[in-house]
């Protein structure tokens, strides 16, 4: 029996607008920190107006040894769409940085946006939120580390391919408590995760922290093709095993669907990173908490439910057993964002067969089977 079904495209992610800011640490000597701004926009461009009413959370990026922001394009055009302001300083590119003044430049950024948020003057008055997160690649990631434990306004910090720094980035984490996720390349041969990543996260004193390898991948895939990262990359071993493409695409199924749920309180997203940690092969996982716990979202029991075809092409079957009821389905991409809901509306709810819209191309999705309270989330493949 095909399911007579209401579909609810959920709204679009933002554009992507840009602008530049000078801001000046009067704390410093008036140290200059030049910083490039990517926020979520009604349409893209620069300088264009920050999208709608509402508040964005903002994260502050820390860039590779010798990298520069525009390295990161990656980062800014995944992020940015999903509601997330982004600033990166362009300190300390040098060939001799300061580990400790770069730490301090993505702590202050952190404060001075919450500033320009108060600021009528500021394109983006009004429109910073109170959450916030500080990130980074390779020596930005440790510098992230740095960040966090010379500021108590950071709220939350997540990094890719961290490494260690000099002051240790390793023994800054041992003085942290916040919600933290450690990114790693499973063959990242520039930082080695058991010389690295692996430390910051075991001295992390956060109740709700976790590490995420990807399997294959490298320090510099992290980012966009950058040459100077690729000429270090270049004279060690392991090399990656799978494409940059890849990686990024495994890198932003788990940061995303993290930051939306600690940043933007979405639950549904700490369901979706909770669920792949369990089930995805492409990565190694170590974590301490639930980000939905079980008493906020239920699950299913595994046998009372079933799903075929395997892949599926353009309808999938749902069969529960008689004790259990379907009142709702919902499609989300691996990030987390939602695609589509499906009421359902026949007598038979224990067989509800769905057709996918024509606009689902092929690839990984998730979907949440509902009964009530009661939710379960499974990965399909369609063709």
């Amino acid at each position: 029996m095909l399911l007579t079904a209401a579909l609810q495209l959920k709204a679009q992610p933002f554009a992507v607008g840009h602008t530049t800011l000078s801001l000046s640490d009067a704390s410093r000597g008036n140290r200059s920190i030049p910083v490039e701004v990517y926020y979520p926009a009604a349409s893209a461009g620069d300088n264009v107006p920050v999208s709608g009413s509402r508040k964005f959370p903002v994260i502050a990026f820390g860039h590779g040894f010798v990298m520069t922001w525009d390295a990161y394009k990656n980062v800014w055009n995944a992020l940015v769409p999903e509601g997330f302001i982004i600033a990166f300083p362009k300190t300390e590119g040098t060939t001799s940085p300061s580990h400790s003044e770069f730490g301090k430049d993505l702590a202050f950024v952190l404060t001075a946006m919450d500033l320009q948020g108060k600021n009528s003057s500021s394109l983006f008055y009004n429109k910073v939120d109170t959450m916030n997160c500080v990130m980074g690649h390779s020596m930005g990631g440790g510098a992230a580390f740095i960040a966090t434990s010379v500021s108590s306004r950071i709220k939350h910090i997540a990094t890719l391919a961290a490494a260690e720094t000099n002051p240790s980035a390793i023994k800054a984490a041992s003085t942290l408590k916040i919600p933290s996720l450690v990114l790693a390349g499973g063959n990242d041969c520039v930082t080695p995760p058991a010389a690295h990543q692996v430390p910051m996260y075991d001295s992390l004193k956060s109740t709700c922290k976790a590490y995420v390898s990807i399997k294959g991948g490298s320090h510099c895939q992290m980012a966009e093709d950058n040459f100077l990262c690729n000429f270090g990359e270049a004279t060690c071993n392991p090399k990656p095993t799978i494409s940059r493409s890849v990686q990024h695409q495994t890198l932003f199924r788990f940061l995303i669907p993290w930051l939306r749920f600690h940043l933007l309180k979405d639950c549904q997203s700490g369901q979706t990173f909770d669920s792949l940690a369990s089930i995805e092969v492409s990565v190694s996982v170590r974590k301490n908490c639930m980000l939905c716990p079980v008493n906020k979202v239920s699950e299913l029991l595994p046998e009372s439910i079933s799903i075929y075809p395997v892949p599926v092409e353009e309808t999938l079957t749902i069969h529960v057993s008689d004790a259990v009821k379907i009142s709702g389905c919902d499609l989300f991409s691996p990030e987390g964002r939602q695609l589509f809901h499906w009421n359902i509306n026949v007598s038979d709810t224990r067989n509800v067969t769905l057709k996918l819209p024509a606009e689902i191309n092929s690839g990984v999705y998730l979907l949440r089977v509902s009964n009530g309270a009661e939710q379960r989330t499974i990965r399909i493949l369609k063709r």
